[in-house]
């Protein structure tokens, strides 16, 4: 078998089966571990998963643009904001991520709602300026573009002065396994600091971030509430999340 063909059918097993085992890859293509780590690294390189220990995993497909993502399951977002909206109730602090569903969530919030909305997000708040009756306020610090969300230091130092009922984080990978993770260490670090300051957090994923990875972990599954997620309950990951118990709120 030729290394490309080899690569396709790496790429093509790990749609299929959600993952990658190094050791049972060699021993079925009666190649070394060497071999398969080498194709896996080349794998990894061209954006086509994320390596882990032992093997690899589907890449999240929430690493490109914020542009870009709006484009990425418009309507799963939407119903699992729908869902995350009815949560925020009139009296209520709610910290809202960055990110295309923080976004939806804002839109979808009631008319009459009178809450306080907090967010290190120019585009989430935003989404709230024509609000009648939500106080906004928008934690600063340095820019992070690739989610238009402040990150770093100063936004930390910002965040550790807020309080709030719920926080509803968005994330690139949600997986059983290896836990709740994003794109980039600086993101993860803020995403850690706005988790300390609710008092409960609920995990926002689309379809396609379940089962996916990224290379920074935020907090463990159990540090959360639960996942709000659209969904289906037989999908594999909502099953080895609710075998974990973890709450599974469907959309």
């Amino acid at each position: 078998m030729l290394a490309a063909e080899r690569r396709d059918l790496l790429v093509a097993r790990l749609r299929r089966d959600g993952k990658l085992v190094a050791r049972d890859l060699a021993a079925e293509l009666g190649l070394s571990e060497d071999s398969v780590r080498r194709d896996l690294r080349e794998l990894a390189a061209a954006g086509l998963c994320q390596r882990v220990y032992g093997g690899a995993l589907p890449v999240s497909p929430a690493l490109g643009t914020l542009k870009a993502r709006t484009e990425i399951a418009p309507e799963s977002k939407r119903r699992i904001a729908t869902r995350a909206a009815e949560m925020i109730t009139s009296g209520m602090t709610a910290i809202l991520d960055s990110g295309t569903t923080a976004i939806e969530i804002a839109r979808a919030l009631r008319p009459d709602l009178s809450a306080t909305i907090i967010t290190h997000s120019p585009t989430t708040a935003a989404a709230l300026a024509e609000h009648p009756t939500v106080d906004v306020f928008i934690l600063g610090g340095r820019l992070f573009k690739h989610s238009v969300a402040a990150c770093g230091a100063a936004a930390a130092e910002a965040a550790a002065a807020v309080s709030a009922d719920l926080y509803f984080l968005g994330l690139g990978g949600i997986h059983p396994k290896e836990g709740l993770t994003t794109g980039d260490p600086d993101e993860a670090a803020m995403k850690r600091m706005l988790v300390s300051r609710a008092a409960d957090t609920y995990v926002v994923g689309s379809t396609e971030k379940l089962g996916a990875v990224c290379s920074y972990q935020v907090v463990r599954l159990s540090e959360t509430a639960g996942v709000i997620t659209d969904a289906p309950g037989d999908h594999t990951t909502v099953s080895q999340l609710r075998a974990q118990g973890v709450a599974v709120i469907q959309a």
